[in-house]
């Protein structure tokens, strides 16, 4: 029970990488405040986390001893936050982690000067500046209190390039330049913030993942070979799991790397090590 006794807020977590984080975070003792826009968004052309999945999510968390409380965020609204943070610290008292996981992987799969203004700004919006939203509403309590850990999930394309995702690598590489710079504004009052790169996390069922399949679709990998194609590029011949990321995210969020801030943990079954 690594995380018994403490609160942590994530967001993006109706499917995927949230969902497998909190169900972790929960089944160690964590009470959860669970975040998703719950609804589909303009300008992304698949379908997002849902208000249906998201209640999934927080059921299993209950199921696994977890107080839970959900609520239904834009990133992009620097007042839902806020408030979405003020209902959890009024339910919980105060949030001793945070996961910035909310992101869109699309739109992509065009040429940097094919990428409309319009859909350069949304990628920015959601995946860079709606991490930095939530920390700034979440930092400084955690710093008044003198203690925290920020975990924001980063990717690959956060270390690397990917030809025709310039606003997705771009979102990303941000990702790690806003860990670094917060990690240090906040060493003295001795709240972490580290960031998680996953490489290419297979669209489990049971987490309804649904990234891989979307970044296939954006670069007209068929579907039904899409798991394939990812694997030929992986150095241990296989995908990551979503539990292998939601393990390296337990591990921040615990006592076990109390010494480690400013860092980036890969994820990615050595693909960057290339």
């Amino acid at each position: 029970m690594r995380l018994a006794g403490r609160t942590a807020l994530i967001t993006g977590a109706a499917r995927g990488l949230g969902r497998a984080v909190a169900v972790a975070f929960a089944r160690e003792g964590a009470d959860l405040a669970l975040l998703d826009i719950a609804a589909d968004l303009p300008g992304v052309p698949y379908p997002l986390g849902s208000a249906s999945q998201l209640a999934c999510t927080a059921d299993l968390c209950r199921e696994a001893g977890a107080g839970v409380l959900t609520g239904t965020v834009d990133v992009r609204d620097l007042a839902q936050v806020e408030q979405a943070v003020a209902e959890a610290v009024g339910r919980f008292g105060e949030l001793d982690v945070l996961v910035t996981n909310a992101g869109i992987a699309a739109p992509s799969g065009r040429a940097a000067h094919e990428i409309t203004e319009r859909e350069w700004q949304l990628m920015i919006d959601v995946d860079l500046s709606g991490a930095w939203r939530t920390i700034r509403a979440v930092g400084g309590r955690m710093s008044e209190r003198g203690s925290g850990s920020i975990i924001n999930i980063a990717s690959t394309a956060g270390l690397v390039g990917y030809r025709h995702f310039a606003g997705y690598v771009a979102a990303k590489h941000g990702i790690i330049g806003l860990t670094k710079a917060v990690a240090l504004d906040y060493a003295p009052r001795r709240v972490r913030v580290n960031a998680l790169c996953p490489g290419s996390v297979r669209d489990d069922p049971r987490v309804e993942g649904r990234m891989l399949a979307e970044i296939a679709r954006s670069l007209d990998v068929p579907v039904a070979e899409h798991e394939e194609t990812f694997v030929q590029a992986q150095p241990m011949n296989t995908l990551i799991e979503p539990d292998d990321v939601a393990g390296a995210a337990l591990w921040l969020a615990s006592d076990e790397s109390r010494q480690v801030t400013g860092s980036v943990l890969t994820v990615d079954g050595g693909f960057t090590a290339r």
